[in-house]
């Protein structure tokens, strides 16, 4: 409690230091709130010069970790935040301070139940590097290979559970005195960073994606992903192959080795369209830090890629909107992109689709004025969404996933060549994509994939057709019968007309007699039919009371 406390009384130091209350409307708090809170940011005069997202960042730098963190992963949010400010919290690095390697053997020798020295033939107690929830080091095993291992912070749930705890206290704030506020959506962006985060605090689960990841890729010239000893991971600790590349930022030692920087661009864009659309399991943490590039052919530069903690993924319906949404787009059928919301059900059945389509013609028309090559594929998806939002859509986490990893790759693409045009690149593998989901292959895959179940119940098939036959069967005999006690009522009834009154109030005062000798009776005519109490009346008229 005292802890939670204490760090409460930082953050609040922070917004003042900061000069924060920039971010909050004044005008909407009681008058003693606003003068007070006035009062207090005399202390933050001189960073009130400052751009307004640049405090922000430093403010968030100050915090520590979880909280620079939270800044990286609501910089992808484009989709809610302003440009300036995106921008500037996406200059937020993912180099902090390392904790002791003697700590890092500590947790190692916990977690693996083996001393450092029998697990490696080599162990380096300084970090290769330090992130925000863990810090890297270099070994090799005793079979010769040289590895990477990767160490959680110690502790950190714990912090980060604490932090997220006032970061939803702050939101809910935001969200009560804002209309600004809300439409930021807060809860929704801690909601999204409590999953993120916590994910990621698993090792064990990014050793799993690494591996599904690289079985993806197998043989492939296109990407190439480390191997992991499973022997070696545990929640706390990950090992896998070390490898060498260029780091894909490194514009200047690429061009030293003669790489293909066209070449390099395009084939990130195809990596990309090949993992949402074929694989439909996307690394969705692609910046320039996990990104190396082996340029061995240096023609047909190579991707390394590493830290699979967030991943991505999208179901067919998901795809089947982006593609034909994108398609759509290019064709400037900005009927079809409307109608195609309303048909996901990503916004209401009941949206004017006359007026959708005009809201997004107003938006992407504009884009048509730059030449092909400089518009962004990025800034498409975050037009279409924002419009779609005004129209009450809910953007999906998957695809928030989906546009940060796009920008991540777009931005990637024209740093390496800005000349580069993603529709010439996209297009096409969209047009193929689509063409195979209606085509013959993907008919004869749907019936491999079905065939293990057809066959497992084609032996039930006899019994059910031999018992759909009875009960049919049995239902034609009913009616059958139930028709000729009708007829043969019928002919009773036209033969003897007088005796009909006198036999109805024998019928009705045997009925009574009965409901008075057994009153439960009625619970059970409750639950009678209309034609098992008529065919109930026949009999007894019949077999009782005939002549």
């Amino acid at each position: 409690m005292f802890t939670s406390a204490f760090r409460l009384i930082r953050i609040v130091y922070t917004i003042i230091r900061y000069r924060l209350d920039a971010f909050i409307p004044l005008h909407l708090l009681p008058w003693h709130l606003r003068y007070t809170l006035g009062l207090l940011c005399l202390i933050g005069r001189k960073r009130a010069a400052q751009n307004k997202a640049e405090r922000l960042r430093l403010a968030l730098e100050s915090l520590g970790p979880i909280f620079v963190k939270f800044g990286q992963i609501l910089s992808t949010r484009r989709d809610l935040l302003d440009d300036d400010l995106a921008d500037e919290l996406a200059k937020l690095q993912d180099k902090v301070p390392a904790f002791s390697g003697d700590v890092a053997q500590a947790i190692i020798e916990r977690d693996l139940k083996s001393p450092v020295s029998e697990l490696f033939a080599q162990f380096d107690s300084t970090p290769l590097a330090s992130a925000s929830i863990a810090q890297v080091h270099t070994a090799t095993l005793h079979s010769g290979e040289e590895v990477v291992v990767k160490v959680i912070r110690p502790n950190i749930e714990k912090t980060i559970r604490q932090d997220i705890g006032l970061l939803y206290s702050l939101a809910n704030l935001v969200t009560k005195i804002s209309e600004d506020g809300r439409r930021l959506r807060p809860i929704e962006v801690v909601t999204d960073y409590e999953y993120t985060i916590l994910d990621e605090l698993d090792l064990a689960k990014e050793a799993a994606n690494t591996g599904l990841l690289q079985r993806n890729f197998t043989d492939s010239d296109l990407l190439y992903v480390p191997q992991v000893y499973w022997d070696y991971c545990h929640r706390n600790v990950m090992v896998m192959e070390r490898i060498s590349g260029i780091p894909v930022a490194n514009i200047e030692a690429l061009n030293q080795a003669n790489t293909d920087m066209k070449c390099l661009a395009e084939r990130g864009v195809e990596i990309f369209f090949t993992q949402v659309f074929s694989h439909s399991f996307f690394h969705a943490d692609m910046h320039p830090g996990n990104i190396f590039v082996d340029v061995s052919n240096p023609q047909k530069p190579k991707y390394i890629a590493i830290d699979c903690a967030i991943m991505g993924s999208l179901d067919d319906a998901d795809k089947s909107y982006l593609a034909r949404n994108l398609l759509a787009f290019f064709k400037r059928d900005y009927r079809l992109v409307a109608e195609l919301h309303v048909e996901s059900g990503w916004v209401p059945k009941g949206t004017p689709v006359h007026a959708f389509e005009s809201a997004i013609r107003s938006v992407c028309e504009p884009m048509f004025a730059k030449p092909l090559k400089d518009i962004s594929f990025g800034q498409v998806l975050i037009g279409l969404f924002q419009t779609a939002r005004r129209f009450n859509m809910e953007v999906q986490p998957q695809l928030v996933l989906l546009e940060k990893t796009l920008l991540n790759i777009e931005g990637l693409g024209r740093q390496l060549y800005p000349d580069l045009d993603l529709w010439v690149t996209a297009k096409p593998f969209l047009e193929r994509w689509m063409k195979e989901q209606m085509g013959p292959k993907r008919v004869m895959e749907e019936v491999s994939k079905q065939a293990p179940e057809w066959a497992g119940q084609l032996p039930q098939i006899p019994n059910l057709v031999f018992s759909a036959l009875q009960q049919i069967s049995s239902q034609q005999e009913q009616t059958k019968a139930q028709t000729e006690a009708i007829t043969q009522l019928g002919k009773y009834i036209k033969k003897d007309r007088q005796g009909i009154p006198f036999r109805l109030l024998g019928l009705i005062s045997l009925g009574a007699a009965w409901v008075t000798t057994d009153p439960s009776s009625l619970e059970h005519l409750k639950n009678v039919d209309i034609m098992s109490g008529g065919l109930f009346l026949l009999g007894l008229y019949l077999i009782v009371l005939k002549p």
